[in-house]
């Protein structure tokens, strides 16, 4: 049994015991959205373009999470309508933002590593990175859709009554807790996937303006600040979504 093998094994252990029914569901929807991002690597290699692909991988992955990740329907029902609109608006800005970054394609310091190989794939590299960066925020805005949808809808079960002013604020302060510990999330992860290169970069002794000029820390940085703008929309439009929504339940009661 190899090493990745055994710590699925573990994985699997451990949130079956920790989770019961709803932890095995959880470790299935992940081997589902890999079985998914796997097919569409697969896709995009044998010719498709990119995006397309892309936008059905991702409703696809945020369906599978959200619905096998909360048995409640009002949640995961608004959850996946914030969560596709999000990944529609922020898809939006990172094709107007990368005409102006120019990030895609191979860095100076992967060179070495893809000097052997030909580069003339058929693909385009511009809609590859447009491609990878909208998939990388999907783990986020699902995960915050999720965690303000269950939150409110379980204030809502216990005041039934609540006036949309206190659900809104009630939603924020949610929301606040929640932004904080995402964008920590996002930056430690960046941080730590790129440790070696900067560690390396700074035996170079390389400037500060050679970081800044640095495609792939441009990229990664660049890929955080989408995740934490995708994050703050979900947060703002599932609360919205769940005030609409309780709004017209209680007949249009004035807040």
């Amino acid at each position: 049994m190899s090493a990745i093998s055994l710590l699925a094994l573990i994985l699997l252990v451990v949130m079956t015991i920790v989770g019961g029914k709803q932890g095995l569901v959880g470790y299935f929807s992940v081997v589902l959205n890999f079985v998914i991002l796997f097919i569409t690597i697969l896709l995009i290699a044998s010719g498709f373009a990119p995006l397309s692909v892309s936008v059905f991988a991702g409703v696809t992955i945020l369906a599978i999470t959200i619905y096998m990740g909360n048995n409640n329907e009002n949640v995961t029902n608004l959850a996946f309508i914030a969560t596709v609109l999000v990944m529609a608006v922020v898809m939006v800005v990172i094709i107007g933002f990368d005409q102006v970054l120019q990030i895609h394609g191979f860095a100076n310091e992967q060179s070495e590593e893809i000097e052997a190989f030909n580069l003339l794939i058929g693909v385009s590299f511009e809609q590859l990175a447009i491609a990878t960066t909208m998939l990388a925020t999907l783990g986020a805005i699902a995960e915050a859709a999720i965690a303000v949808a269950s939150g409110l809808e379980e204030l809502l079960e216990q005041q039934p009554d609540m006036l949309l002013r206190q659900l809104y604020k009630s939603g924020r302060t949610i929301g606040f807790q929640i932004m904080g510990m995402t964008f920590n999330t996002l930056f430690f992860g960046m941080f730590g996937s790129n440790l070696a290169l900067f560690i390396l970069l700074d035996k170079l002794g390389a400037k500060p303006s050679y970081y800044l000029n640095s495609k792939i820390f441009v990229g990664q940085c660049v890929e955080v600040l989408y995740s934490s703008l995708a994050v703050i929309l979900v947060i703002w439009l599932t609360t919205y979504l769940v005030g609409s929504r309780h709004y017209k339940k209680q007949g249009h009661k004035a807040a």
